[in-house]
């Protein structure tokens, strides 16, 4: 077969994000003035690539973030596989790690390789690789999309690249990320490689 060629993006900056308060699966929040600019430059930047096909979470700053190429007709799945970690009762509440121990706690389990823990109410690491493994399965099955785009959430992005290059869970955080940031990956039939990490050039002037 062909080389699959991906191109993977977390969706635009919320409102919630510049304030710092947890979205997770639960909270279906909309991008703001800048995640929109953000949006259309990354539009901008990549409306010449044949795309195939659009995957998406169901969450609509999923959607909003590749709304200019869903404006062209291009197909478009949502998946909830593609859904951001849920941080259960944590949700929609400002959280960081210097200022609640409980959570940083979760983060250094996670860190040290216990992937099964998760706050109060919420999901897992192994959780979220589990409802991920369907969708990965797609895009292996589907040879005749040969370029395709896949917008969705930090967390979520961070455990699905371990999974396509077979990293363990506990090196998620060795994937950065940011609003609107593009890794591109190659699917060879095989295995899948990153030929870019972490691009942001289409974002150069914000």
């Amino acid at each position: 077969m062909s080389v699959k060629k991906i191109y993977l993006i977390r969706h635009g900056q919320t409102d919630f994000n510049v304030r710092g308060i947890v979205q997770g699966s639960g909270v279906d929040s909309s991008l703001n003035e800048t995640g929109r600019r953000q949006a259309a430059r990354f539009h901008a930047a990549y409306a010449h690539l044949p795309f195939d096909k659009v995957y998406t979470s169901v969450l609509r700053r999923t959607h909003e973030s590749v709304q200019g190429f869903l404006d062209r007709g291009l197909p478009h799945e949502a998946h909830p596989g593609l859904n951001e970690i849920s941080w259960g009762v944590r949700e929609g509440l400002r959280i960081t790690p210097e200022e609640d121990a409980e959570y940083q706690g979760v983060l250094d389990q996670w860190a040290a390789g216990q992937t099964h823990a998760r706050l109060l109410g919420g999901e897992s690491p192994d959780e979220v690789a589990a409802r991920q493994r369907p969708f990965i399965e797609l895009l292996k099955s589907r040879p005749e999309e040969e370029t395709v785009l896949v917008c969705m959430h930090g967390r979520a992005m961070r455990v699905l690249l371990c999974q396509l290059l077979n990293y363990p869970l506990q090196h998620m955080d060795s994937f950065e990320h940011r609003n609107l940031c593009l890794y591109r990956l190659h699917y060879s039939g095989s295995m899948f490689t990153v030929s870019s990490f972490l691009d942001v050039a289409h974002l150069q002037g914000e």
